[in-house]
Order: structure tokens, then sequence, then C-alpha cells
């Protein structure tokens, strides 16, 4: 892909966050993302936990940033929509190793990234706020130095990991993408948050692109869209969905030794 071709599709995808929601499926590998890409969407993200998954690492930046964008890599030169990456916290506590996430994501052919505020220190959930906009600068630094726009989807774990008081979860989410926005998020990525009225008021409050995460018992895209999120994303969920298969092919070819679960055929050209 040349240069002039993945700035093209920066821009296209910086677009699709305004008007029409932006329904995102979530690739792990290369048939993933074309199964994605033949159903119509205009787009692509992937699931930093199941490309994990894939190759023997738990969730959680436990797999390398190089390990990371290579498959980020593969997904990309593989089909003609955006794609967006998954690229954890950055692979690094310092505004440089998020920088460097960032030029190594364009190298990759990746248009969009995803930064989270999640750390692995449980008496420490969230990184500290002035040093993730420190690092939201950094990337987008980086980003302006390559030509390419990267859209940045800031994240904030704060529902998701349960931070703090649930009464004090929603005033700190607020705090904290506001200062995304503000430091140069594209969008704002609140996972954990499933309360359409809760939804609907960050989004009149944030006052930019905000992405929900779609589990089971959350709004429809079509109710998300009535409460103005410009993104929904399906995260791990259709990797785990798929595992949740293969254990069941597994447990009847073992216990019954029969192959009613292997009826669904898989026609594609790769």
């Amino acid at each position: 892909m040349s240069m002039d071709e993945q700035k093209s599709k920066a821009n296209a995808f910086r677009a699709m966050h305004r008007g029409k929601i932006l329904v995102l499926p979530n690739a792990w590998d290369v048939a993933s993302a074309r199964i994605f890409e033949n159903a119509g969407f205009g787009a692509i993200a992937t699931t930093s936990a199941g490309i994990a998954f894939t190759l023997g690492y738990p969730d959680g930046q436990k797999i390398s940033r190089a390990e990371m964008l290579a498959r980020v890599a593969r997904i990309a030169r593989a089909v003609k929509v955006p794609v967006s990456a998954d690229l954890e916290a950055g692979y690094g506590a310092r505004p440089e190793d998020a920088a460097r996430t960032a030029r190594e994501a364009i190298e990759a052919g990746a248009v969009g990234m995803n930064l989270e505020d999640g750390t692995d220190d449980t008496a420490h959930p969230l990184v500290e706020l002035p040093l993730q906009l420190q690092r939201i600068r950094a990337v987008r630094e980086a980003a302006l130095q390559t030509g390419v726009l990267l859209v940045l989807n800031a994240r904030t774990d704060v529902y998701l990991a349960k931070v703090g008081e649930p009464s004090k979860r929603y005033d700190e989410t607020l705090r904290r993408v506001v200062a995304f926005r503000d430091a140069g998020a594209d969008c704002v990525f609140v996972p954990g948050l499933t309360d359409g009225e809760t939804i609907g008021r960050i989004v009149r409050e944030v006052k930019c692109p905000v992405n929900i995460l779609a589990v089971p018992g959350a709004p429809s895209a079509p109710e998300l869209e009535k409460l103005g999120v410009a993104r929904v994303t399906v995260g791990s969920g259709a990797m785990r969905a798929t595992l949740g298969l293969v254990q069941r092919i597994a447990a009847e070819l073992k216990n019954a030794g029969t192959y009613q679960d292997l009826r669904v055929e898989w026609r594609m050209r790769m």
C-alpha cells in the first residue's frame, strides 16, 4: 500500500465517525478479517485479546509489540478496507513507547489505533491521567510526523475494571474522556458501559465521537445510534464465540463420536 493510499484510508476512516453509526467488527487473523470484509463492513478493527489468544498469550499486553503488529500487518495487507489496530496500552509506560507503537502501526498499514489506560497493578488500576495525556499527545505527534492522520481511539477502563465506588465512576470516566479528547484523541472508548441512559448522557457531555463495546445486554447498534454513539465494536467477543464452537465440536467428537456441529460450511477464496 502506498503512503498516499494509506493517507486516504485514514481520512476515510475518520469520516466514518460522523453521521451514521460505525459498526466495526474486530478480527483476529486474515480469515476473520476477510469474512468481515466480504460481509460488507467498510472498515475492520483488530482485537488484541483475540490475536494474543491465537499466539498462546493471555490478554493484557503479554504479547510483544512486534508480534502484535506482525499480525496487524498481515490483516492490513489482506483487506482493502481501513484497518484500526487495538494496541492495548501502547507496549511501554513512557510516551516514547506509545509514539513508537503508533509509528510502527502506521508502518504495518493501520490507519487507526486503540490506546487504553488500564494497568496490571490492582493498587493503581489506571494510568495516572497526566501521564496518559502525555502518551496520547505523543501518539498524535508521531502520526503527524508520518503524514498519516492515525485515528486515535482513547480508552478508559473505569467501568470495565470497576474502578472505585460505583457512584463515582461516571464522573471519573467523564473527567478522563474529556481530557483525552482535549489531548488529541479522535474518539473515546468506554468499555463496560451498557446502560442506555448513561451512554446517552456521556455522549452529550463529552461532545466527541464515543465508542461503545457491544456485549450481551447492551443496546443494539440502532439503539446506540439514536443515543448519538458514533462507533460500536465487539472486541474479542466474536473470537471467543468462535472458540466456544470449537469447544462444542471437541466435546461432541470426544464424547459421542458425532459431527453435528461441523454442519456449518465455510467457503471463501483467500
